[in-house]
């Protein structure tokens, strides 16, 4: 083994400025100092700078520890220590964020240090997060650079500790010192709240009279916290006033009206970039896509597409996962999995994309795959993915895997704050279980607006009007903002439950705040509860034109309560805004058939033929034993079915016509249309939960569809007949029979 005496002959001819091109991966880590004082006897001239260049070397390896001991050894043999080797160990510190050997190494310093030693402490001590160690540094220096002020300043500004930032500013400028342009840039990044504006506008006004007024770099940092202020105004005025813009600025404006949903607009400035052949980077790309996708802009997106190809970064992560996100939210899922196949390194953000991708085109059963491939592969989950996946089963009202996915999540800790918990809470209440989404709600520290109205269109949902009604005054007296859509499941709560006094109430309070899909709640609530001519008088007096939606609300209560007349100017205004609705269809023909017209619903149906409009195929599905088992209209692939039919006539549902009658032989259109009833996929699903589950068991069945008439009283028949509770949840409620009765009190 070679002692240090030899190594010290072999780099004698070695000086402390060529330190930085030594090769030290061939310096053995084992190289000691512990030898023999004999052994340290070397020319004066070049005394440790073999030492030096192994404290170097384990430096640059990372290897503070060994470093350490290494450099106590040397202060013990009196062998010099450059100031090279002391600035890439506090460098190291800094990179590995080692507080603590970032202080042993700093209490080791020389007296009287050269400045840039001094301000690699105080940078170590910023970078280690550890701001009262460089506080006290920064004050007790008998000199401060430039380099000093700027470190500090930037480190109060990154921990977004403005109003200490800002005093160290204030400091400077009665120092001997003036602000830089990289100064006022790192202080403008923790402008990032509405009430730093007024501030922000004065910090403005000192870059201008310190004539920075044409950084780049600066503007560029201005325009990013008007973005960030919420004054996107202002970023376009100064914008439009750079003389020198490049691919940081149009980026930040394209960012400030992407927040602000001015999406057509982030679009127009990418189309400027490229015209004045601004040098486009990764982030440009992004932001576009991300742009197109929310503007579901096909032929701009696929342009943007064919540049990223022409630059060769069609590969990289950074432009191919909003590429998958730009064409699964257009709708083109195949050319999404192409660009996701192609992407180098596919990362949790890529594999979220592709979840959430499949999620929002409701292709839940593709979403549910993915994640348990990821799952079983062990590859990096995210919280993002969890909250897809929620979100999924509440689509699918998949209890056993969301309730699986909920434990694996918390288990992970990749429970998203607030988002991932109201994406639970709506898990839960969609798939029939609000006592569990009522924990999650209460689980939360703080419930945020989502939360809050996720809970309530909840309560709503499962037919819970008292309930909802006393969140939504919890809610106010909490003093966490409403939104439209709090409002909107307010309202769907008391609509839902004939509670049409407190509609008007919450609906009046809303003032000129009400749009569309407010007052189409309330002219569906006074439709449900047969105040009809109130609620015709409401769509010909509301500030906004009728839309599909309220006409239909209108519809269906004359369909339910036999309005002729009205619901026949209702369907020629719906068919009139959407011909080729197929719900409107079913409506009109169910007004015709409740009111005996029946040549006019024949009628209805050769219009469909003729426009070549087709009702959507219902169907329903129940878990039995954690298996998923479908059923549609008539369906005879059940291993099962004969049982199910079987099960079904058993329960003996007598028909009516609607009014209480009793069919007679004489009621032939009737008895078809009732014929037809009976083989309808709620009822063969109820059959089959009869004969799958325990007698004592609730029967859970989900539809995708709104429940018919004939349907909804067989559940309150065979209810009453087992004494089993049903429930059926349909595209617009719960329904909860029991002893005959349902919880939606024949209001759906």
């Amino acid at each position: 083994m070679p002692t240090l005496h030899l190594l010290n002959s072999t780099f004698s001819n070695l000086h402390a400025d060529k330190f930085q091109n030594a090769n030290f991966a061939k310096i053995p880590s084992w190289v000691s100092l512990k030898s023999n004082k004999s052994s340290l006897k070397s020319p004066e001239t070049h005394r440790g700078d073999l030492e030096n260049v192994h404290l170097l070397s384990l430096s640059k390896q990372d290897k503070l520890k060994e470093a350490h001991e290494y450099l106590l050894q040397m202060h013990q043999f009196n062998i010099p220590v450059s100031p090279q080797s002391y600035k890439h160990l506090l460098q190291t510190c800094s990179k590995l964020k080692s507080l603590k050997f970032g202080k042993l190494i700093h209490r080791r310093l020389p007296e009287d240090p050269p400045d840039y030693l001094v301000n690699c402490v105080l940078e170590m001590y910023c970078d280690c997060r550890s701001l009262s160690d460089a506080r006290k540094l920064f004050d007790e220096m008998p000199e401060r650079s430039m380099g000093s002020w700027v470190i500090i300043i930037s480190a109060y500004a990154d921990e977004g500790l403005l109003v200490d930032a800002l005093k160290l500013y204030l400091s400077m400028q009665d120092s001997d010192f003036k602000p830089n342009p990289y100064v006022y840039v790192c202080l403008l990044k923790s402008f990032s709240e509405s009430w730093c504006l007024e501030i922000g506008k004065q910090m403005h006004c000192r870059v201008i009279k310190a004539g920075f007024g044409d950084n780049v770099a600066l503007d560029t940092a201005l325009c990013n916290m008007y973005v960030k202020c919420g004054s996107l105004d202002c970023a376009e005025r100064l914008f439009g006033l750079m003389q020198e813009k490049n691919v940081v600025s149009y980026t930040t404006m394209m960012v400030g009206c992407a927040q602000a949903n001015r999406h057509d607009d982030a679009l127009r400035f990418f189309e400027r970039m490229v015209d004045e052949d601004v040098d486009l980077d990764e982030f440009a790309f992004s932001i576009t896509l991300k742009a197109c996708a929310a503007f579901v802009d096909r032929k701009l997106g696929e342009q943007a597409h064919g540049l990223i190809v022409k630059h060769g970064i069609q590969r990289e992560v950074s432009v191919g996962t909003p590429l998958v996100d730009f064409y699964v939210k257009c709708g083109d899922v195949e050319s999404g999995i192409r660009v996701f196949e192609a992407i180098d390194e596919l990362n949790d953000v890529s594999w979220s994309a592709l979840l959430c991708g499949y999620s929002q085109i409701g292709e839940f059963e593709k979403c549910v795959d993915v994640f348990k491939r990821l799952r079983s592969e062990g590859a990096m989950l995210n919280r993002f993915m969890y909250t897809s996946i929620f979100q999924v089963c509440s689509a699918f009202a998949d209890f056993n895997f969301g309730s699986q996915a909920h434990g694996d999540a918390i288990k992970r800790g990749l429970v998203s704050y607030l988002y991932g918990e109201s994406a639970m809470i709506t898990m839960y209440a969609k798939c029939g279980k609000l006592d569990y989404a009522f924990r999650a709600f209460e689980s939360m520290d703080a419930p945020d607006t989502v939360a809050w109205t996720a809970m309530i269109a909840g309560c709503a949902h499962h037919g819970k009007a008292s309930e909802a009604i006393s969140l939504f005054r919890k809610m106010q007296a909490s003093g966490v903002r409403m939104n439209a859509v709090t409002y909107v499941a307010i309202l769907t709560a008391c609509s839902h439950a004939g509670l049409v006094r407190e509609a008007e109430e919450f609906f009046r309070s809303m003032g000129s705040k009400a749009k569309i899909d407010h007052y189409n709640c309330m002219i569906d609530a006074y439709s449900r509860a047969g105040l009809l001519k109130q609620a015709f008088d409401l769509i010909n007096e509301m500030p906004f034109k009728a839309d599909a939606m309220s006409w239909k609300s209108l519809l269906g209560g004359c369909s339910i309560h036999r309005e002729y007349e009205i619901g026949r100017i209702a369907a020629d205004e719906l068919l009139r805004l959407d011909p080729h609705d197929a719900a409107a269809y079913v409506l009109l023909f169910n007004m015709h058939a409740s009111c005996g017209r029946w040549e006019e619903a024949a009628g209805v149906r050769r219009l469909m033929a003729e426009r070549g409009v087709r009702k959507e195929t219902g169907y329903s599905w129940i878990s039995v034993g954690g298996v998923v088992h479908r059923f549609v209209v008539g369906d005879r692939h059940h291993p099962r079915t004969e049982e199910v039919y079987a099960k079904v006539e058993e329960m003996g549902f007598e028909e009516t016509r609607g009014d209480g009658v009793l069919l007679s032989e004489e009621d032939e259109v009737w008895r078809e249309r009732k014929r037809q009833e009976m083989v309808h996929s709620e009822r063969l699903a109820i059959g089959y939960g009869l004969i799958a589950t325990a007698p004592t068991s609730a029967i859970v069945v989900f539809k995708n569809l709104r429940a018919c008439r004939g349907c909804h009283e067989f559940g309150k028949h065979v209810s009453l007949v087992t004494g089993r509770e049903i429930v059926v949840r349909d595209s617009n409620r719960f329904h909860r029979f029991i002893n005959g009765e349902c919880s939606c009190r024949d209001y759906w």
